[in-house]
C-alpha cells in the first residue's frame, strides 16, 4: 500500500495544528506550507478537503488560520486518510465484487482485503494526540519549537 503526498503533507499539517491546538493558536496555511516545504495552493486545497470533512476550523483575519475542530485526541488518522482519500482499496475488486468475473474463487482478493483492514485498522486506532506524544518522546522539549 502507497499513501498519496495528499495523505502524508495532510497528516504533517494536522500534526502541527494539534501542537497548536495546546498552545491555542491558529495557524495560517502560508505559515504550514513553509514548515512543509510544500506549496501554499496544494496545502490550502488539502486544508479544505480537512474543513469539508468537519476536522478543521478555519477563521479569517490577521489573528485567524485554522484550528482543529475537536482535540487532537479525538482525530484519528483514518479520518484524516477518509477525508483526504476518499474511501480506497487496494484492489478495486476487493470493494466491489462484481467487478471481477473470478472474485468467488479469488484466494489474493481476500488476501488484499485483509491487507487493507489492517492497515485502516492501524489508522483507526491512531490519533493526532499519539503523534503529538511521539513527536514530544523523540525531540523533547523542541516539539513546542518546531514543527516536522
Amino acid at each position: 500500500m502507497k499513501l498519496s503526498t495528499k495523505t502524508r503533507y495532510g497528516t504533517r499539517a494536522m500534526l502541527e495544528l494539534a501542537l497548536a491546538h495546546e498552545r491555542g493558536t491558529p495557524l495560517n496555511a502560508r505559515e504550514i506550507a513553509q514548515h512543509q516545504n510544500v506549496s501554499v495552493k496544494y496545502l490550502e486545497h488539502l486544508l479544505a478537503a480537512l474543513q469539508a470533512s468537519g476536522l478543521l476550523h478555519s477563521m479569517r483575519g490577521p489573528q485567524g488560520g485554522y484550528t482543529l475542530a475537536r482535540p487532537p485526541e479525538e482525530i484519528t488518522l483514518r479520518q484524516i486518510y477518509d477525508a483526504l482519500e476518499g474511501s480506497q482499496a487496494l484492489v478495486e475488486c476487493t470493494r466491489d465484487p462484481q467487478l471481477c468475473e473470478k472474485a468467488d474463487l479469488c484466494v489474493t482478493r481476500e488476501i488484499w482485503a485483509e491487507m487493507f483492514a489492517a492497515c485502516m485498522a492501524v489508522l483507526e486506532r491512531t490519533t493526532l494526540a499519539d503523534l503529538v506524544q511521539r513527536l514530544k518522546e523523540k525531540q523533547g522539549t523542541l516539539a513546542d519549537m518546531y514543527y516536522i
